[in-house]
């Protein structure tokens, strides 16, 4: 079942996401489905941490963002949605290729969502797991 109000491509989610933290860090949107959005992200000296593994902080980035596009599709172009909380779990070092996030809902309310994003390796193998709650705001007129 669709659970996206407003129309959305690969490619205009990736114009969205132009001169922004989520292009500074390499992620591009590579899949939106009925209930779901997948993005990967480069695991290079850009989102390294010193040791040259895969920084945490890169992980909950492209986290966030998966999460707050896909609660901002399923809201009317008169709302919003803004991160409330977010955690992650890292579970499994990288320390190249590409990592790939998907998120799907967990709750999808009037005034807040919960959506889950797992990260995951070349190899399929999870990497991350994390857990977003948006507010759902109205846009100023």
């Amino acid at each position: 079942m669709r659970i996206f109000k407003r129309s959305a491509t690969v490619e205009s989610l990736n114009k969205w996401s132009r001169n922004t933290l989520v292009e500074h860090l390499g992620i591009e949107f590579t899949e939106v489905g009925d209930d779901f959005l997948t993005a990967r992200m480069p695991v290079n000296p850009t989102t390294h941490q010193p040791l040259g593994l895969l920084h945490g902080g890169a992980s909950v980035a492209l986290a966030e963002t998966l999460g707050s596009m896909a609660a901002t599709l399923c809201v009317e172009e008169s709302k919003f949605c803004v991160g409330l909380e977010i955690n992650a779990n890292h579970v499994k070092g990288v320390r190249d290729g590409f990592v790939k996030g998907t998120t799907k809902p967990i709750h999808i309310g009037k005034q807040t969502h919960v959506w889950e994003i797992r990260i995951s390796n070349d190899l399929d193998e999870l990497v991350c797991i994390s857990r977003i709650t948006m507010a759902v705001l109205e846009k100023k007129k």
